[in-house]
């Protein structure tokens, strides 16, 4: 049997509303399959299985507020015998089957997860139950049970995070939201992420202008040959020189992880997209150092459309790499961004336009960009945001590889 929680959808996500199951007991899925809606602070997401099997029971209710890591459905493993529709479950207790599952890496990757074959055991008195102090405080102020909180630490020690999950899913259990108590919770998500990258990330920032004269001559040559709706956009040679450069420097790809960084052995580059009702959200372009630019012309522009109108999966939504942020030709002429936990760099392009350049002596105008990099300094050094950036530029000079 294969329990089937709730994955975290974003680094700092502790709690879903899910919205709508688009599986039914009895139903063979393969992974990939997507089983539900799950709505987060930013957006609707399309919850995919990590596993092959058949749906034995559904352990959740449209519109029910669930903690990361809650067991949601259950599946029988591919050759196991599945009960059938109708039987009573292996585990009956509904109530101990939506809990969070003891270690928090676990929510994170499905897969991993174990498999859970009997109720859980009568919460402890809140005297007995081994937590913080943080976290005994933090609960007194909340108006937390502590014996109704579940730690994810495999320790079974109730910490800080634990309690304010436990009280951010009380909060929310079935009110619906106005479109302002969205914004809010948009903003407020938002603004935990940027505190948390700025408490716990050492940035440095460079920039550079880049001319990008050759990238306009040819993308205005490759578009004459197309029609207007197959016509690339600058942004996609950009990005794609962007996702080159990161497969070359290890140290700006990746994830720091606890105290050890990660790099990351392809690029998924999140790009960052502004969503109608307000607020950001930054899918991920897999793979995105080996796409030609025609390929994520297209990628970019089917992801962007699924962000602004709902429809991400949640492949899409985690595992980023490196982050980049476009304000695009409305934009301003250069940016400097705030890293995304935990990601180790992000790069910021501004609008190109024309400026002036001295050439042989002679002052003209070309075309240009901005492009900055925020950087982690536990990981890399001023000098080798340097290099990255130069590398940046050269592969826009050679804009036919891209």
């Amino acid at each position: 049997m294969i329990d089937v929680p709730l994955p975290s959808l974003g680094p700092d996500m502790q709690a879903g509303k899910l919205l709508e199951w688009r599986i039914a007991p009895g139903q063979a899925i393969t992974k990939g399959t997507i089983i539900a809606v799950v709505d987060t602070e930013k957006a609707a997401i399309d919850v995919e299985s990590w596993h092959d099997g058949t749906v034995i029971e559904l352990l959740a209710d449209p519109g029910q507020e669930l903690a990361v890591g809650t067991v949601i459905a259950r599946l029988a493993a591919p050759g196991e015998v599945v009960p059938p529709t109708g039987a009573p479950p292996a585990v009956t207790d509904r109530a101990s089957d939506s809990r969070p599952l003891a270690d928090s890496s676990l929510a994170a990757t499905p897969s991993s997860a174990p498999q859970v074959s009997g109720p859980a055991p009568a919460p402890a008195p809140a005297a007995t139950v081994r937590a913080s102090p943080a976290a005994r405080a933090r609960a007194r102020a909340l108006n937390v049970q502590l014996e109704t909180v579940a730690s994810r630490r495999p320790d079974g020690v109730v910490t800080l995070e634990d309690v304010e999950a436990a009280a951010t899913v009380a909060a929310k259990s079935g009110a619906p939201a106005s479109s302002g108590d969205r914004q809010a919770s948009v903003r407020a998500a938002i603004a935990a992420a940027m505190v948390r990258s700025n408490r716990e990330i050492p940035h440095y920032y460079l920039w550079d202008d880049v001319d990008v004269s050759r990238v306009m001559q040819w993308l205005a040559a490759a578009n004459a040959q197309r029609p207007v709706t197959a016509r690339l956009l600058p942004a996609a040679l950009l990005l794609s020189a962007v996702a080159r450069a990161a497969s070359e420097f290890a140290d700006m790809n990746g994830q720091y992880d606890g105290d050890a960084y990660h790099g990351s052995a392809s690029v998924h580059l999140g790009v960052a997209v502004a969503l109608r009702g307000g607020g950001l959200i930054a899918p991920a372009l897999r793979d995105a150092q080996s796409l030609g630019a025609e390929a994520l012309m297209r990628q970019l522009s089917d992801l962007v459309a699924r962000a602004r109108r709902g429809g991400l999966r949640s492949s899409e939504v985690t595992g980023q790499s490196l982050t980049v942020t476009h304000l695009g030709e409305a934009g301003c002429r250069g940016l400097l961004g705030v890293i995304h936990p935990p990601q180790v760099a992000l790069v910021g392009i501004g609008r190109i336009g024309e400026r002036a350049v001295i050439i042989d002596g002679t002052i003209v105008a070309r075309p240009c960009v901005t492009i900055s990099l925020a950087a982690d300094h536990r990981v890399s050094d001023g000098r080798r945001g340097a290099q990255f950036l130069a590398r940046i530029g050269a592969l826009l000079q050679q804009p036919e590889i891209l």
